[in-house]
């Protein structure tokens, strides 16, 4: 398989709480808007500015998704279909196409997720948070502590995932093998024998005594 990076980054493991939260609402009833203060509207407005790098993350990942599928299958049909000897150089075409996708795509929806934030993820908090709510959730988005604990997450994420791979590596792997085997099988009968091929015959029994 021709090396096709995948050029989805996930987003930040500990996105703001309050950007998880303003999702979550969407699925709650709908209630009638009071008229938000222009103390509330401004502490909104800041809100969804401290928020603005999970919503370019979120614009990007909605970009590379497709792609990102799209990698996967093109990687799978030109390890089966392509001769080896031109494989790398596909691959790196396809890389350029899909570069340039992204080049040319990331930057107008990330704009226009910017753009819309205030309507929709702003008239969320307007709607569901009162002006003391959305005080403490700056102070918490603010906080260097929380900002600490943000750079941390991945270096955290990390020493978890290397400890668990090596402490489950024994376990894991032979069924990881056993489950291969066992699709290979199924696969192999399925296809029945190869064309050509005299299907294996049993070696005669031994006559009894002997």
């Amino acid at each position: 398989m021709f090396p096709l990076a995948r050029l989805r980054p996930h987003l930040p493991r500990h996105a703001p709480a309050v950007f998880l939260l303003c999702a979550c609402a969407t699925l709650a009833h709908a209630q009638a808007p009071e008229p938000a203060s222009p103390a509330k509207k401004e502490l909104v407005s800041k809100l969804v500015r401290l928020q603005q790098p999970g919503i370019e993350n979120l614009a990007r990942s909605l970009v590379e998704e497709p792609a990102a599928i799209l990698l996967e299958r093109a990687s799978q049909v030109v390890a089966a279909r392509v001769p080896a000897d031109k494989q790398d150089a596909l691959g790196k075409d396809v890389q350029g196409d899909v570069q340039k996708y992204l080049n040319d795509t990331v930057p107008q929806v990330r704009s226009r997720a910017v753009a819309l934030a205030p309507s929709t993820v702003g008239s969320l908090l307007e709607q569901k948070f009162t002006e003391d709510e959305l005080r403490q959730v700056i102070a918490v988005l603010e906080s260097p502590a929380f900002a600490k604990y943000q750079q941390l997450s991945s270096e955290m994420q990390q020493a978890l995932q290397s400890k668990l791979v090596a402490e489950t590596r024994s376990t894991v792997g032979p069924r990881v093998q056993a489950l291969e085997k066992s699709i290979g099988d199924r696969l192999a009968a399925a296809q029945g024998p190869a064309s050509g091929n005299a299907p294996a015959t049993k070696p005669p029994a031994k006559a009894p005594g002997k």
